[in-house]
């Protein structure tokens, strides 16, 4: 069966608990974020601009993709045909989610105030209005983009997806991250931290992820990829989550010899 018939295939399984949990889990998410944006518990410290904050310019064309994180992150929920897998997604989900609220909580930041006219650029107003300078580090923005974009692309493999599909992931996800830049949401502290939680959230996950859920047929010495795997069914341990370590095997690229 080709790649896309099996996405097809997915994005139908478990629907009812997909389409009452996504929303749910985003509207919790947006009711505490909201809460510590608007009540910070101490002073609230001012990121620090660097210099590559300096020269990436504001570019209100660059919205379209910030805002765009909130269906980016849907796709891996929607790919997951396995319910076990799909609660853990949630839980790790929930707990990136922890971790970032206990750092706005105990320490409050917010984005230094940029020389740009908002009121010349509507969206960016009402974007302001919402999602005030503060909870800037770490960025969740960039966290959950950087979660999203390793689960997805682990995901893409699973089914089969062609390189470009798998590539073009990744550009998504690069765009979100420099959006937040763009759009002067975040200074690239905010972005580096954000990066760190997310990469590591999911390098703790994915590992943790039993091998029966993630694929059952393995275990009997078949080969998957080009690497010969002699784990048993049921051990808990995903390769793919093992190789988040190296960036090389990430991207799939070989070794030097």
């Amino acid at each position: 069966m080709a790649w896309h018939y099996k996405v097809r295939n997915r994005l139908r399984s478990h629907w009812r608990l997909k389409a009452v949990g996504i929303p749910g889990f985003i509207a919790i998410f947006f009711i505490g974020y909201f809460l510590l944006l608007k009540f910070p518990a101490f002073p609230v410290t001012i990121m620090p601009m660097t210099m590559i904050d300096r020269l990436i310019p504001f570019s209100p064309s660059a919205l379209p993709l910030y805002v765009s994180l909130w269906l980016y992150t849907q796709v891996a929920p929607g790919l997951i045909d396995d319910r076990r897998e799909l609660i853990s997604f949630g839980v790790a989900a929930g707990t990136l989610s922890f971790v970032g609220f206990a750092c706005f909580f105990f320490w409050p930041t917010s984005t230094p105030t940029v020389r740009v006219d908002f009121a010349h650029h509507t969206a960016f107003g009402s974007l302001k209005t919402i999602d005030a300078a503060g909870n800037a580090c770490p960025s969740l923005h960039v966290a959950f983009a950087i979660f999203s974009a390793i689960w997805i692309d682990r995901l893409l493999r699973q089914l089969g997806g062609a390189a470009l599909v798998r590539s073009l992931n990744w550009v998504w996800c690069i765009g979100i991250v420099y959006s937040t830049l763009a759009t002067k949401q975040h200074v690239f502290l905010d972005v580096l931290a954000g990066v760190a939680l997310g990469w590591g959230g999911a390098a703790i996950h994915l590992p943790a992820i039993p091998r029966s859920v993630t694929d059952p047929q393995l275990g009997k010495g078949e080969f998957r990829g080009n690497v010969l795997n002699t784990r048993p069914p049921g051990s808990r341990t995903d390769d793919y989550g093992r190789r988040l370590t190296s960036w090389r095997a990430l991207f799939g690229i070989p070794r030097r010899r």
